[in-house]
């Protein structure tokens, strides 16, 4: 069984939204067991039992917020080196598009590779000129279909990973599956 985390903050619910879409997205995989908390909510515990994350901070100035750079500050020492080899992507909601989404989910993913994870972007083209390469983004609430789709699609790309490499389940392989991953593309 795939063991998949969703940790997020949220400053006004936007990217709590887009959690519960990645959440959503990552059980579309069988046998996904997964755990959307906020960063009040989570401890070190769910970071040990997840082998995925998808970690999602609103953007602040153009990074990621302070509560999720403080979650990530005070995990206790002894867990480093203990999480190496597990999987992780990032997704960001901001005020307006242009306000550094992208800086904050690579913010995300360069805090995750401190950790040991091993990152990935999504290829895919959700809509026509729209993917979630760096992670999944949004400007506000998301609304869109486009950017719904691109919350599942990071959601489910991660379980994909996670039951490929940690649990040998070839068939889960992104190349292997039968949704139109480029059908937007060009």
């Amino acid at each position: 069984m795939s063991k998949i985390l969703v940790l997020f903050h949220s400053n006004d619910g936007n990217t709590g939204k887009m959690a519960q879409l990645v959440a959503e997205g990552a059980k579309q995989i069988d046998g996904a067991d997964v755990r959307c908390l906020s960063v009040d909510e989570a401890t070190y515990e769910d970071l040990n039992w997840c082998d995925g994350i998808a970690v999602g901070s609103p953007t602040n100035y153009g990074t990621v917020s302070h509560q999720m750079k403080m979650w990530w500050d005070k995990l206790p020492a002894e867990g480093w080196g203990k999480n190496d080899g597990k999987i992780g992507c990032a997704f960001s909601s901001a005020g307006a598009w242009g306000g550094g989404h992208e800086l904050t989910c690579m913010t995300l993913l360069t805090i995750l590779m401190n950790y040991g994870f091993l990152t990935f972007g999504v290829t895919d083209y959700v809509d026509k000129q729209f993917s979630p390469h760096y992670g999944s983004i949004c400007a506000g609430e998301p609304r869109e279909e486009k950017v719904k789709e691109s919350c599942r699609r990071l959601g489910r790309r991660l379980s994909e990973w996670v039951s490929t490499l940690h649990h040998g389940n070839k068939h889960h392989h992104p190349l292997k599956q039968d949704y139109d991953r480029f059908k937007y593309l060009g």
